[in-house]
This record gives structure tokens, C-alpha cells and sequence, in this order.
């Protein structure tokens, strides 16, 4: 095992800095300019091109994007095994200080639409497996079919005018608490895009461990077990352990993508999260702030990825690292 780990982390270390790479060459050859869209947002009345000129090339000369690629390039990637991201452009605080403020929005939000996921995706499947081709079995397909052709955004929207049309109750969108701070005030404002993620992402879920629970239901140790006289729980619980482990794989991606993927309902509830702020630093061009965010992301992505390998041999015995 431990050998296992610590070839996966080598070779975790070329992706990284693969996407590192990628992430440079990308936030050099956006359109626009972070330097231009200041001078312009400071003088906004000014009409002397060659002055213009002058202080553009005075901040760019101070930020070091005077700089040729190649070079910025090298001490991007000597900065980064320094753990140094950058400053930002905008506010002269470090890269990541942003994420860091928004991280506990994103991970409150991204943990409870998974909550949603998990309660609605895993009982659906199993009931809809072991009752197949039955009329519960039809309405929870219908279901699933459902929310996963909703589009997440339009289900949020939708939610959101419901509550404010009944005015089922008021959504905290100028304070923006988190759970520890304002427990009821937090589920107002977090329940909505909570719901319409966790619908959205566990749709997919439910398929899924349908079709996985009764491939296993079909298998010979099953029919077996069933002949015995074992109790229907004690059989769903043991096809549910098998059938578990291509699940596992779709939850850890699905907990991947909601942390890095809640732009929209951060931005329609007006929650203070990372996705919130990414897109504020892509609009301002401020593209330390750009290349850090991606950066922690990717990576937070590639350790999920090796937390639902290990996470396989706890499902499955048979499976081995060597």
C-alpha cells in the first residue's frame, strides 16, 4: 500500500506541473489586459494616447509583465516550489487570499448538495433495483430522468422565485452566513442551491447504482444466498458493497466538480465563494489570482482521485495494491 501511494504520488507530480504549465500559457494569451483596463477605469476622461501609453508601460514594468515569456515562466515555477502564489494584481494581497476567504462558503455549499445527492441517489437506486419493472421502479427512473434534464441553474432559479413569490421565508443574501456562525439563517440562504446541485449531480448516481445493483443481484453467489434462505436486507447489503465501488468513483469526481463548479448559484444566491471570486478575477484579468485558484483546484482534484483508488480496497477485499 504505502509503496502504492508513493508511486502515485510521483506520478501526481509531472500532472501538476503540467497543469501549472497550462494554466500560464493560458492567463498569458487571454484577451484583454489587466494594466489597460486600469489605467482606463482610473482615467476614464483621458484622450492622450502616447500618455496612456507611458503609464501602461509604467505599471506593466512594475507588475513584471515587461518581462519576456520565458522568463516569467521560470520564476512562475520557482515561485510555485517556493509555495509563493503570487500576489494579486488588484488588492496586493497574496494570490490565494482570496480562496482562502471563500473557501468555507464553497465547502459548506459543495457538502451539503452532496448530502442531497447521497440521501436522494442511494436509496432510489437500491429501491428501484430491488423492485424492478414495478410502478415504484418506473416513477423513480422517471425521476431520476428527471433531474438529470433539468438543468441545474434553471432548477435553482425556479426554487429561488418559488420561495420569494410565497415568501416561504427571507434568503440572507447581503450577510451571507455560514452554518457555525447563523445555523437557520445559513439554510435559508444555502438550502436552495444545496437542493438543485445534489438533484443535479445525484441523477446521475441513481442510474448508475441501479444498473450496478442488479447486475450484482444477478450474479451466482446472490441466487445462491437467496436459496439459502438469507433475509433480503443482509443480501441488498452485501450486492450494495459490490455495487458500490464504480459509485464511489462518480461521488469523488461529483464532490470535485461541486467544489469547483458552483460559480452559478454562488453568483445568483450571491454566496462569497471560490467559484464567486474566480470569475471576478478573470473579469478583472488579475491572473495571479487566476493561476492560484486553478492551480489548488487541479490539485485538490488529482488527491481526490487517489482517495477513491485507496477507498476501492475498503469496498472490495479482492482488490490489491502492488
Amino acid at each position: 500500500m504505502k509503496n502504492y501511494i508513493l508511486r502515485r504520488m510521483v506520478v501526481n507530480i509531472p500532472v501538476i506541473w503540467l497543469v501549472a504549465t497550462l494554466v500560464f500559457v493560458a492567463t498569458s494569451v487571454l484577451p484583454g489586459d489587466f494594466v489597460a483596463q486600469r489605467i482606463a477605469a482610473q482615467d476614464p476622461t483621458s484622450t492622450d494616447p502616447a500618455l496612456r501609453e507611458l503609464q501602461i508601460e509604467r505599471v506593466r514594468e512594475e507588475l513584471g509583465l515587461d518581462k519576456p515569456l520565458a522568463e516569467r515562466y521560470v520564476r512562475y515555477i520557482g515561485n510555485l516550489l517556493r509555495g509563493d502564489f503570487g500576489v494579486s494584481y488588484q488588492n496586493k494581497e497574496p494570490a490565494l487570499q482570496g480562496m482562502k476567504d471563500g473557501l468555507p462558503y464553497s465547502l459548506q455549499l459543495s457538502f451539503m448538495s452532496l448530502f442531497v445527492a447521497i440521501v436522494t441517489s442511494i436509496p432510489i437506486g437500491i429501491i428501484s433495483a430491488i423492485r424492478q419493472d414495478s410502478i415504484t421502479d418506473y416513477g423513480l427512473r422517471f425521476f431520476a430522468i428527471l433531474a438529470l434534464a433539468m438543468p441545474n441553474f434553471w432548477v435553482g432559479t425556479m426554487l429561488l422565485l418559488y420561495v420569494v413569490k410565497w415568501k416561504l421565508w427571507n434568503i440572507p443574501i447581503s450577510t451571507s452566513p455560514l452554518l457555525w456562525e447563523d445555523p437557520m439563517g445559513s439554510l435559508r440562504l444555502f438550502i436552495l442551491p444545496a437542493i438543485a446541485g445534489g438533484l443535479a449531480s445525484g441523477a446521475g448516481v441513481m442510474r448508475l447504482l441501479r444498473s450496478q445493483m442488479l447486475e450484482v443481484l444477478r450474479q451466482d453467489y446472490i441466487r445462491t444466498a437467496w436459496a439459502k434462505g438469507m433475509r433480503e436486507r443482509v443480501i441488498i447489503r452485501h450486492a450494495m458493497k459490490n455495487a458500490m465501488v464504480p459509485v464511489v468513483t462518480v461521488l469523488g469526481l461529483t464532490l470535485a466538480g461541486l467544489l469547483s463548479g458552483n460559480v452559478v448559484f454562488e453568483n445568483l444566491f450571491g454566496i462569497p465563494g471560490v467559484g464567486r471570486r474566480i470569475l471576478a478575477a478573470i473579469n478583472a484579468r488579475d491572473v495571479p489570482v487566476v493561476q492560484a485558484f486553478v492551480l489548488v483546484i487541479a490539485t485538490f482534484i488529482v488527491f481526490v482521485n487517489l482517495g477513491i483508488d485507496l477507498l476501492y480496497g475498503v469496498l472490495d477485499p479482492r482488490i490489491r495494491y502492488s
